[in-house]
């Protein structure tokens, strides 16, 4: 998840550039009987730093739900207060991990103060050759 959905939408939020502001967005990954969810922020610190929350959840979406005619609530796929999911602290720490080695991080995950797990990236212009989404360090 972190490699192939998490990274690219940091990536998008990073390019945006849009300093003195905070961007966030909520990505996906579907599977036949559940749905992986990342709430993703980004925020600059400097010009070629920036520090990226992420926050995971799982939402289920089995086939007897469906079949019962109780899908999933848009509230399950946004955190509160503005849904009804809640972070999953080993999941988060997992897919946090994985992007801090896939963004280069120059820090480890560390707690936010909302449930989220934060990590300082530097800026890589996307023309930088060896700043494929996914590299090693």
């Amino acid at each position: 998840m972190a490699r192939h959905t998490v990274a690219p939408a940091v990536r998008e939020l990073m390019e945006r550039r849009s300093t003195g502001h905070q961007l966030n967005n909520t990505v996906t990954l579907g599977g036949d009987d559940f749905t992986l969810c990342a709430h993703v922020r980004v925020r600059w610190l400097t010009d070629d730093q920036a520090k990226v929350s992420l926050a995971c959840w799982a939402v289920n979406t089995d086939t007897a739900r469906y079949l019962g005619g109780h899908p999933p609530s848009d509230d399950e796929f946004r955190l509160r207060p503005y849904g009804t999911a809640t972070p999953d602290e080993g999941f988060t720490s997992r897919v946090a991990d994985h992007l801090a080695i896939c963004m280069r991080a120059l820090d480890s995950p560390q707690p936010d103060d909302d449930g989220h797990l934060a990590i300082t990236v530097p800026w890589l212009p996307p023309e930088l050759p060896g700043n494929e989404t996914g590299a090693e360090r």
